[in-house]
């Protein structure tokens, strides 16, 4: 660290910890870090794997990316068959070469059944369907950072979010301001100027009360405390003016006086924003020792955002819970999610007040509002509901990072910290939220579409297996020829399932991807079985010759795929 002062870092990424390390001159930043408070100017020493973050992203990200449910099956089929084809393999052409005593007959059988086993087009449609997915979301504003993604969005059952930039549209206006006794306009104006001055933070409510108060460049500055997610305050001790500082006002007063929480509460109520002014006597601390003096009490409002009841009740109807997890005061928080149409909204709680340990289990269960929450806390949160449900996480700050993280899928703002979007998995371009209908459809789309496809392909893994093993035992030539197989295949599944992969299917995702696929393929396999077995008992009652039975097995079995199709 070159120059800067104020610096404080979170480190979590790297540490686990989630303290602020306060950083001064000559220093070392991490690359993985996120500063939280002040700014600074710093020189690079390590770029790539020299980075200590380097091993540490990638081992993160294999792990975030590593829980797609239907990839796993896939892969877990793949290996399976890998190993049991090896010796189906070698003891079908044996049974097959003693029943006909032709090698040509027994590698023509042992070619049929292997070739069948495997469901050779499965992996690439199905790489094919997250691709057009990611494709169609990239259409609609969304960029997808890792295709497995899709699938997780397709099954999440809560959505956290937060109100600022989600539930409203992240622009804040200045209302008015409540002055004490003594202050005057002129002097509010003249504060408020210097220190937002002196004061680099870049947020929405710093933004809007840029607007409203003229910037005053006069006063020097003596010390910085800059705005942090956890202090929830900032202020400047200036040389001959004495100290100010502006935030949360339960977070500035340790003990907040009954007649300013009695002026406050219709704004909260309201659903607006409320900040307080204060002096201070000494120079400020990071930890204020003692009560400040109120000067003012700022009142921002929040807009809503124009589709939020629209969206809200979308996802209502797909039985998908939201939660709101906010820095703000629950209060205003909860009405502005009552305004937004969100379930059980007047259900909230403010975190601040609560003491550890907390049962965050009981508390995701009852609650739906989370107000004055910390980084940490949020991810605790996030980290309690995964125990039941697939949780996504939505947010814009350096503070939501470790909730993105911990989620099983994370959705950033592109409007957001450069910090959120790094940690996100999905990024919605136009930081709309509404966005995430277009989410869950495509993710339903794909999830439904690989089920109807596997689904097919899985029918002659699954019967070609069976028929290998039982004319491993059987002196009987195997009754299907590659030649016979291809136009099957080709007209029954291969066809078919490209068409089917790109097909509009929204409907809700139910049940486990395994259980899906086989409640559909595994009678159409055992039906194959039957028929081809019964015709091997027709051709010993009735003396029929191969070229008869095969023929007649060839027809069954392609009768039954096109059933099989026709359920699809």
């Amino acid at each position: 660290m070159l120059a800067g002062a104020g610096v404080e870092v979170d480190e979590s990424l790297l540490t686990g910890e989630a303290d602020r390390v306060q950083k001064t001159l000559q220093d070392q930043l991490y690359s993985g870090s996120f500063i939280t408070a002040g700014e600074c100017f710093y020189q690079g020493t390590a770029v790539g794997k020299d980075n200590f973050a380097e091993q540490l992203t990638s081992e993160a990200k294999t792990k975030k990316t590593g829980n797609s449910e239907l990839t796993k099956v896939l892969s877990r089929m793949i290996a399976v068959l890998t190993v049991v084809i090896i010796p189906v393999g070698l003891g079908l052409f044996y049974s097959q070469y003693q029943a006909s005593e032709s090698i040509k007959q027994a590698v023509l059988g042992t070619v049929a059944a292997l070739v069948s086993m495997i469901p050779e087009g499965l992996m690439l449609l199905t790489s094919v369907a997250f691709a057009v997915g990611a494709a169609n979301l990239a259409r609609k504003k969304v960029l997808v950072q890792a295709l497995p993604s899709i699938e997780t969005l397709a099954r999440v059952d809560v959505i956290c979010l937060d109100k600022t930039g989600t539930i409203t549209d992240g622009t804040l206006k200045f209302e008015e301001a409540l002055l004490e006794e003594g202050v005057s306009e002129e002097r509010l104006d003249q504060i408020m100027g210097a220190l937002l001055v002196q004061l680099n933070d870049q947020n929405a409510t710093a933004k809007a009360l840029r607007e409203a108060f003229p910037p005053v460049v006069e006063w020097a500055a003596e010390k910085i405390v800059p705005f942090s997610s956890a202090r929830k305050w900032s202020g400047v001790t200036f040389k001959e003016q004495g100290s100010y500082a502006f935030g949360a006002p339960e977070f500035i007063f340790k003990n907040l006086p009954q007649k300013i929480q009695e002026k406050i509460q219709p704004y909260l109520a309201a659903g607006q924003r409320v900040l307080v002014l204060v002096e201070y006597l000494t120079v400020l601390e990071e930890e204020l020792a003692y009560e400040p003096r109120l000067l003012a009490t700022l009142i921002i409002s929040d807009n809503l955002r124009e589709n939020a009841r629209a969206t809200f009740g979308y996802f209502a109807q797909q039985d998908v819970q939201l939660k709101v997890i906010s820095g703000d005061h629950p209060l205003t928080v909860s009405k502005i999610a009552q305004k937004a149409g969100i379930k059980d909204a007047e259900m909230f709680i403010d975190m601040s007040s609560i003491s550890e340990p907390i049962d965050y289990k009981a508390l995701v269960d009852q609650t739906t509002v989370f107000g004055r929450v910390t980084p940490k806390q949020k991810q605790a949160l996030i980290r309690a509901l995964k125990e039941t449900h697939t949780v996504c996480m939505t947010g814009d700050g350096v503070n939501d990072v470790l909730a993105l993280r911990e989620a099983d899928i994370g959705v950033a703002m592109a409007k957001g910290s450069s910090a959120a979007r790094a940690a996100a998995d999905v990024i919605l371009l136009d930081s709309d939220f509404a966005r995430m209908q277009n989410v869950l459809n495509e993710g339903r789309r794909v999830i439904n579409n690989i089920e109807r496809v596997a689904s097919m392909y899985l029918v002659k893994t699954i019967y070609s297996l069976i028929l290998a093993v039982i004319f491993m035992f059987i002196a009987n030539p195997y009754p299907f020829e590659p030649v016979q197989l291809t136009p099957i295949n080709a007209l029954t599944v291969g066809i078919p399932s490209f068409f089917l992969s790109l097909k509009p299917s929204y409907e809700r995702i139910k049940g486990d991807f395994l259980n899906n696929i086989l409640r559909v393929s595994l009678p159409g396999a055992l039906t194959v079985v039957s028929a081809v077995m019964v015709i091997q008992l027709a051709a010993v009652l009735f003396q029929l010759d191969y070229q008869a039975t095969s023929t007649m097995s060839v027809f069954l079995t392609g009768c039954v795929g096109l059933l099989v199709l026709y359920k699809v």
